[in-house]
């Protein structure tokens, strides 16, 4: 500061007022310098690659904020700008700041600044400095940050960088297998992050960078933890050393020089392989206190233990292991490493083995060297291992001995378990169970069977082979041996120490097929089928339980379980049982007489759908539609069934018609159907679900079996009747004869009528009177041309007559008017002769007067009936005295055509015979020419006409005269062939 001196001798003059503006205007640069911050100086960059932190120091007065400024100095980017507030250093005068950077400082050149920071005022810029990286031109090559070697922690983030070969394009920037997105730093660099890095192999994780020419570099990291170790315990084994163990706890993940390192109370600790988790560490004293320090490249960690001697105790495994072995036991001995093991008192644990199952003892003295082991099986191989511990203040056992073999002598075998099976035609099985290896007691050479009775005195002896588990009994046989009601049977097993105590079985010597009176339901369970009964009073030695499958019948697979006496319950299980397969399970009583079936029971490990369906089949009732069917057989049920389904499946869906319980139901009616195809489909099912069905179809016709019926009972009645009738009339005969068929008189003929006789010659006698008049017309005034037949020798109720004889018959015709029926000739040789008369032309021949000598006929006219009025009669009565027959002849002649002379009254009518037949026209034309009468004569009927005859008195009306039915006809030649 310039300093003012003032002289007080000096003469006074006008100089001391211009010094006062010279004098503020000093004073007021002095203030304006003092609020001016100083600039920061010597500004020095010192950086560490490997953990990429730049360490920035510099002089900068009494300020402590500061803003910094860092680019990249390529592309004037922002890395870093922030204000920052740093300390001054005392003793240097110094402020210094460190920054760690996101990218390795390899990858680009950085340029840095400071300025201080007084809250809104600053001061000037420092001067640049810059941290120079690798991507300057001068340096050309192809590089990659961080370089090998680098060892991260598991979850961190990581910016690698790549720096490209001067003239070269970069490409890309892989991450293990993963390609990453790439920013550019400057010209040549590129950089990525990599975030949350989970751990990497045994050989690292690859960093590789390639170019447009597929050059490539790359680097490898090791991402890890850092050491954890747990559980850290030291114990002694000779009683004078220490060992401590602990486990690694969290795998680091880091391998080979970058491990983790131990060490115990400052001992380095020689581990072994790096592959197991527990590690241990010897220390030839015991101490009492111990520390381990676990480290690696990502940091350490410690762990401490204490304990006293006595309480750290951990034997070492028994040595050089000997037996001594017997049938049931056998001694095992060994040896210690350690002779201070004889005063110590032990508690040893002895695991032995046999085919799997094993079985621990646990024993105990001072200075344990040997072990007797009890409860062997003879002839069985053994393995056993022994391990031990202090048995005061017990810490933790011993290792294992290394396992010792031996094998216990032969022995007898035990008694086979015996049962037997009865087959419904009386013979039997004798089964027993093979023996296990712990039975046989040595390997078994045979079985021997016995079979005997009360009263046997020679016991029956039969050897099997050692894979025999059945012996067959013919009961039968055996019965022709003794009659005792019973058969003993007893097995025994041999093998090379000899045979077995007798397992017997009493059989019954006849089979009795004694069923419970109830089978019950077994449910099956986890544990198998569970069994209960009442207890039995006369069971002495006593219960078997047995098993087999229900769908058997002989010699069936049977299983069983014997029960001791007093227990009521069991729970039946076995390997072989099946689902789907249904079981029996009875229950027999033990004594000493053959047992008896007390209780059965059925049942299902589990059921399953029936395998097959019903035998369906369908039939028609009516209107109505029967289904049947049978039965599924037991081997197919696979469950119990609960009762039929009955569906009609005639459309697309099943229709569930009815639900049948299972109880007697084999049928079912459908009704109500109307007539077309019907379908139907029956399933059975049980308590899982139903069979698949079976189906059945059929067409419903309109019932016709009651009118067929119908027919068929008015038939059958009608048929009755007649067989009824005609017995009735066969055993009534006589009488239907005489009341509808009396006899018929034969009548005597003049001549010899057996003789064949020649053509009938009508040529007239000498005293005939023929007039032929050949007219067309019919003349109803002609006389009618009347047949007086001779009179029969005997009538009834008239006088003998004389027997006639050879003398021409005196016979009178008359033209008769024929009715319109047509003519049906009886007799041949007749019928030809008349209609040779007829069929001459149109001549009317009338026969007047053709006589015998021996009678003479009359012809009278009923004059009342025609002069009453009445309608012409059709019958003409013949006059014939007493007696005689007439032919049943209606020739319908006019009554006024006739003389009155020719008619006879009714009256004169005498009783006798007149077939039942009529003349017929020959020819119906002559019939339509002549008017309506009769033109000729027609045929005369035989006498022997089988036509019926009708009695005298029978009133000759036109209705009583028609011609009898065909079963007349029939009626009348059964009763002729019934004629005596």
């Amino acid at each position: 500061m310039p300093r003012l001196d003032v002289n007080p001798n000096s003469k006074p003059n006008s100089s001391p007022l211009w010094l006062i503006p010279v004098l503020l205007g000093f004073l007021t640069g002095q203030t304006h310098a003092k609020d001016v911050l100083s600039v920061p100086e010597q500004v020095s960059l010192s950086a560490n690659k490997y953990t990429q932190q730049l360490t920035i120091s510099w002089r900068g007065g009494a300020a402590t904020t500061f803003d910094i400024v860092i680019l990249r100095t390529e592309f004037s980017e922002t890395a870093f700008s922030e204000t920052v507030s740093v300390a001054v250093d005392q003793a240097s005068g110094l402020h210094q700041w460190n920054w760690t950077s996101v990218e390795p400082l390899e990858c680009t050149s950085l340029s840095i600044k400071i300025r201080s920071r007084d809250k809104h005022m600053t001061s000037e810029w420092s001067n640049t400095q810059i941290l120079q990286g690798n991507d300057l031109p001068s340096n050309g090559k192809m590089q990659m940050y961080p370089r090998d070697g680098i060892v991260l922690p598991v979850g961190a983030n990581t910016t690698f960088c790549c720096i490209a070969e001067e003239g070269r394009v970069f490409d890309i920037i892989r991450y293990s297998d993963m390609v990453m997105n790439a920013t550019q730093l400057s010209r040549r660099t590129f950089a990525t992050t990599v975030i949350n890095q989970s751990p990497s192999g045994t050989s690292g994780t690859n960093v590789i960078c390639t170019d447009s020419l597929n050059e490539l570099i790359g680097s490898v990291v090791f991402v890890g933890y850092p050491p954890l170790p747990v559980d850290l315990a030291c114990e002694t084994h000779d009683l004078t050393s220490a060992v401590c163990q602990w486990n690694e706890g969290r795998n680091t993940y880091l391998y080979g020089k970058r491990r983790t390192h131990y060490t115990l109370n400052k001992r380095d600790c020689a581990l072994g392989s790096s592959n197991q988790k527990q590690r241990q560490c010897s220390l030839p004293q015991w101490e009492g206190n111990w520390t381990l320090v676990a480290v690696n490249p990502l940091g350490q960690y410690s762990l401490t233990d204490s304990a006293e001697l006595s309480h750290r105790v951990r034997p070492v495994a028994p040595a050089n292991l000997t037996s001594v072995a017997h049938a049931w036991n056998a001694t095992v001995q060994w040896q210690w490493k350690y002779e201070s093991y004889s005063s110590l008192a032990l508690l040893c644990h002895i695991e032995l083995t046999s085919h799997g199952s094993k079985r621990n003892y646990t024993v105990s003295g001072v200075g344990l060297q040997s072990v007797k082991v009890l409860d062997l099986h003879p002839d069985e191989d053994y393995s056993v291992r022994i391990r031990c511990g202090a048995q005061k203040n017990f810490w933790k056992w011993g290792n294992w001995s290394d396992p010792f073999a031996f094998k216990t002598k032969r022995y007898m075998p035990d008694a086979p378990d015996v049962w037997m099976w009865l087959n419904r035609d009386n013979t039997a099985n004798i089964l027993w169970k093979p023996l296990t290896r712990w039975q046989s007691h040595g390997q078994l050479t045979g079985y021997e069977v016995t079979f005997w009775s009360n009263e046997d005195v020679i016991q029956r002896k039969k050897i099997f082979s050692p894979d025999t588990t059945s012996a067959p009994v013919n009961l039968t046989q055996m019965a022709a041996y003794s009659r005792d009601s019973k058969v003993i049977a007893t097995v025994n097993a041999k093998n090379a120490d000899g045979l077995s105590q007798p397992a017997k079985v009493v059989l019954p010597r006849l089979w009795t097929d004694v069923e419970p009176l109830a089978v019950s339901r077994a449910v099956y369970m986890d544990s198998g089928f569970f069994l209960l009964w009442q207890n039995n009073v006369d069971v002495t030695c006593g219960y078997i339980v047995e098993w087999n499958n229900a769908s058997c019948d002989l010699n069936c697979h049977v299983e069983w379980l014997k029960v001791a006496k007093g227990y009521v319950n069991v729970s039946v299980e076995s390997a072989e049982f099946q689902p789907g397969v249904r079981y029996n399970l009875s229950l027999y009583s033990c004594s000493s007489e053959p047992p008896v079936l007390l209780q059965r029971w059925q049942g299902y490990t589990q059921e399953l759908v029936p395998s097959t369906s019903v035998g369906l089949s369908i039939s028609q009732q009516g209107s109505d539609i029967l289904l049947t069917w049978e039965e599924i057989p037991l081997l197919d049920r696979r469950g119990f069934i609960k009762g039929y389904n009955i569906y009609n499946s005639t459309g697309s869906e099943l229709t569930l018609i009815a639900n049948l319980p299972e109880q007697g139901s084999q049928s079912y009616t459908v009704k109500g159907l109307v007539e077309g195809s019907h379908k139907f489909t029956v399933k059975a099912y049980n308590s899982v679900g139903e069979d698949t069905g079976a189906t059945v179809s059929i067409t419903l016709h309109k019932y016709t079996d009651w009118l067929i019926m119908e027919i068929l009972i008015s038939l059958g009645v009608m048929a009755l009747f007649l067989v009824i009738v005609t017995f009735v009339c066969y055993k009534k005969r006589e009488w239907v004869k005489k009341a509808f068929y009396p006899d018929i008189p034969e009548p005597k003929l003049p001549g010899d009528w057996s003789r064949t006789r020649g053509p009938l010659d009508v040529k007239p006698s000498s005293h005939s009177v023929i007039h032929i008049v050949e007219k067309p017309e019919w003349d109803s005034s002609k006389e009618a041309l009347v047949v007086i037949p001779e009179e029969d020798e005997e009538e009834e109720g008239m006088g003998e007559e004389p027997v006639d004889t050879d003398e021409p018959t005196s016979l009178r015709y008359y033209n008769q008017v024929v009715d319109d029926r047509p003519i049906r000739p009886r007799f041949p040789d007749s019928s030809a002769s008349s209609a040779s008369s007829l069929d001459s032309g149109r001549t009317e021949v009338t026969y007047t007067g053709i006589q015998t000598s021996g009678s003479s006929l009359v012809f009278q006219l009923d004059p009342q009936n025609s002069s009453e009025g009445h309608p012409p009669h059709t019958d003409l009565a013949f006059s014939c005295g007493g007696g005689g027959y007439k032919p049943q002849m209606q020739p319908k002649v006019p009554r006024e055509a006739l003389p009155e002379p020719f008619l006879e009254p009714p009256a004169a009518t005498t009783g006798g015979y007149k077939p039942q037949n009529s003349w017929h026209l020959d020819s119906p034309v002559e019939t339509r020419e002549s008017g309506g009468l009769a033109p000729s004569l027609g045929s005369p009927t035989s006498v022997a006409s089988t036509q019926f005859l009708l009695p005298d008195d029978e009133e000759h009306t036109e209705d009583k005269r028609q011609s009898s039915s065909s079963a007349a006809t029939w009626f009348t030649n059964l009763l002729s062939s019934t004629k005596p």
